[in-house]
C-alpha cells in the first residue's frame, strides 16, 4: 500500500510549539504531537505577528453596527485593520498548503464557537462567530483540511480530518507532476474512499479523468482538485463507510469461513452503533487483502487514508457536532 504523503499544515504556534497565549502559556495538544513525525507544520501566532506583546491583555470581538471589530478592552486599542491586513499578506504568500490546525474558541484563530459582544467590557456574549484569522483562513482556502484542536479531541471529527489531510496532500504531489497517469492512478485508489464519501462526485470526478472534452493537463487537474476537495468537504454517514465496506467484501465472501464473515458483520454494527472506530472493520479487510493478496484493495486509500499510529490517539467525546 501505498505510503501517505506529507501534509503542509498551518498551525496555531500556541499549540506545542511556542508559549505565546495572552497569559505566556502553551497548550499540550496529543493530536498535534503525535502528527509532528507525519506533517511539515508552519507554526504562526497572529496576535504577536501584529505586535501584540507576551504576555498581553486579552483581545476580543465585539459588534458595532453589524459590523464586527477586533477589540483590546484594558487599552482600548482596535487591532481590527492590523489582523485583517496581516491575514491577507500572510495567507497569500502561502504557496502549497494541505491543512490549518487551528486554536480553538480564539478571537484570532478560532473557525467556531469565538464568543462576541456588544461592548469591550460587557460580560455577556451575543453569540458566536469565527475569529479573524480564522475566518481569512476559510475564504481563502475553502479546499483545505481545516480544523480545531478542541474538535480534534473527537475521533470521527479526527478522523475526517486527517483523512482530507492526507489525501490533499497525496493530491497535491498529483498536481506537481504534470502527469496524467499520476491523476488516473490517484483516481483509481481513492475509489473505495470516495464511494465512502460521496457516490455522485466519485462519478463526476471518474468523467473528469476521462477526460472526453480533451482539456490540458492544467486546466483538469484543477477541476478535479475543486470536486475532489468538495467530496471531502463533510465526513460520510456511517452507512456511507459500510456501504464501501460491505463492496470490499464482495472480493472475499466466497474465501473466508461463515464465522469470519459474521465476526465482521458485528463490528460493522458496532461501528454503525458508534461503539467502534471505523479502523475496527478496516482492519479485518486490510488482514484478509494481505492473506489473499488482492491486488486491487492493497493500493486503495480507504484502508490506510493516514498513517497507522494515529489510530490510537485517545478519544474525549467532545466535538461530536460536526
Amino acid at each position: 500500500m501505498k505510503r501517505p504523503s506529507k501534509p503542509i499544515v498551518v498551525v496555531s504556534k500556541c499549540l506545542t510549539f511556542a508559549a505565546c497565549r495572552y497569559n505566556g502559556l502553551m497548550i499540550n495538544s496529543e493530536t498535534v504531537e503525535a502528527l509532528k513525525k507525519h506533517v511539515d507544520f508552519i507554526p504562526v501566532c497572529p496576535e504577536m505577528e501584529i505586535g501584540l506583546g507576551l504576555p498581553r491583555q486579552p483581545i476580543r470581538v465585539v459588534e458595532r453596527k453589524s459590523n464586527k471589530r477586533l477589540l483590546q478592552p484594558s487599552s482600548g486599542l482596535d487591532v481590527t485593520g492590523k489582523m485583517h491586513d496581516f491575514s491577507r499578506s500572510y495567507l497569500d504568500g502561502i504557496k502549497e498548503v494541505d491543512g490549518f490546525l487551528l486554536k480553538s474558541r480564539s478571537p484570532s484563530c478560532g473557525i467556531k464557537d469565538v464568543k462576541f459582544y456588544s461592548g469591550p467590557e460587557h460580560p455577556a456574549p451575543l453569540g458566536k462567530t469565527r475569529g479573524f484569522f480564522g475566518q481569512a483562513v476559510l475564504e481563502k482556502f475553502p479546499g483545505a483540511a481545516i480544523e480545531d484542536e478542541a474538535r480534534l479531541e473527537n475521533f470521527s471529527i479526527r478522523e475526517h480530518f486527517f483523512t482530507k489531510l492526507f489525501a490533499l496532500a497525496d493530491l497535491r504531489k498529483v498536481v506537481d507532476s504534470g502527469e496524467m497517469k499520476e491523476l488516473v492512478a490517484f483516481h483509481s485508489r481513492n475509489k473505495y474512499l470516495l464511494m465512502a464519501y460521496s457516490q455522485a462526485k466519485l462519478k463526476v470526478l471518474g468523467h473528469i479523468v476521462a477526460n472526453h472534452e480533451n482539456k490540458d493537463f492544467t486546466k483538469l487537474i484543477e477541476d478535479y482538485r475543486t470536486e475532489f476537495s468538495s467530496a471531502l468537504s463533510h465526513a460520510p454517514k456511517h452507512t456511507s463507510h459500510i456501504n464501501s465496506l460491505m463492496h470490499t467484501l464482495g472480493y472475499f465472501s466466497d474465501k473466508i469461513s461463515s464465522g469470519e464473515k459474521q465476526y465482521f458483520l458485528d463490528s460493522l454494527q458496532s461501528y454503525r452503533n458508534g461503539k467502534l472506530p471505523l479502523s475496527v472493520p478496516q482492519s479485518l479487510i486490510r488482514s484478509w487483502i494481505v492473506r489473499f493478496n488482492e491486488e486491487y484493495l492493497k493500493e486503495q486509500t480507504f484502508f490506510r487514508p493516514f498513517p497507522e499510529d494515529l489510530v490510537e490517539i485517545t478519544d474525549s467525546g467532545k466535538g461530536r457536532d460536526h
